[in-house]
């Protein structure tokens, strides 16, 4: 692996385009394209920036020799975080939904929120401080996860608003308007979410 290998690798573990390289280290994206495809050399000035920018030391993108505390970041995937959250989320809807299910108890609500809450906070906290695919895991939590996390919330305000009841999966079977309503708006919010998240994965 080369300079121009390791600057293409450490660009892409941040989840950064080559223009906002650019843009961070002061130079043009055309720059950035000539270091990684081997054309030029970036001058010792910028060296310096981007081992500040991606915390790694020069020597490191210099020659490629990596500090103790490199080799165990490396090993730092975000994307480990975002199953666990998603399982954790997922285990609070279903753990929810038995609960209600078997004894009719407003805390089923509760006790699915908190398993969602839990593997939130674990995602934010290992996607901040992982240091692979941190992009590619938040995009990829946030398309997943919408339609976990907003299920119980929306299904328990639709059930005290229609069925003066609180639980996490609507209660709206003898009110079929109600019930068409309570889905299309489920799915137009989840899917609004998954658009902006396709969408800025494309530009």
């Amino acid at each position: 692996m080369n300079i121009a290998d390791r600057i293409q690798q450490l660009r892409k573990i941040k989840g950064i385009s080559q223009e906002e390289l650019a843009d961070t280290i002061g130079v043009s994206r055309q720059a950035v394209s000539k270091w990684e495809s081997e054309q030029s050399i970036p001058d010792m000035d910028k060296i310096i920036t981007m081992s500040d920018y991606f915390e790694v030391t020069t020597d490191y993108l210099l020659k490629g020799i990596e500090t103790e505390k490199q080799t165990a970041e490396t090993t730092v995937n975000a994307m480990v975080f975002m199953f666990v959250g998603t399982a954790l989320s997922l285990i609070g809807l279903l753990v929810s939904c038995a609960l209600w299910y078997e004894q009719q108890i407003p805390m089923a609500v509760v006790y699915g929120l908190v398993f969602m809450v839990v593997g939130c906070m674990v995602f934010g906290i290992g996607w901040t401080y992982s240091t692979q695919n941190k992009k590619e895991a938040k995009r990829y939590f946030w398309t997943t996860n919408i339609w976990l996390l907003t299920f119980i919330p929306l299904s328990a305000i639709a059930n005290v608003l229609f069925a003066h009841n609180v639980a996490p999966y609507p209660l709206l079977a003898g009110q079929p308007l109600i019930l068409v309503s309570f889905w299309l708006v489920y799915i137009a919010v989840c899917l609004c979410v998954v658009f902006v998240q396709v969408k800025g994965r494309r530009q």
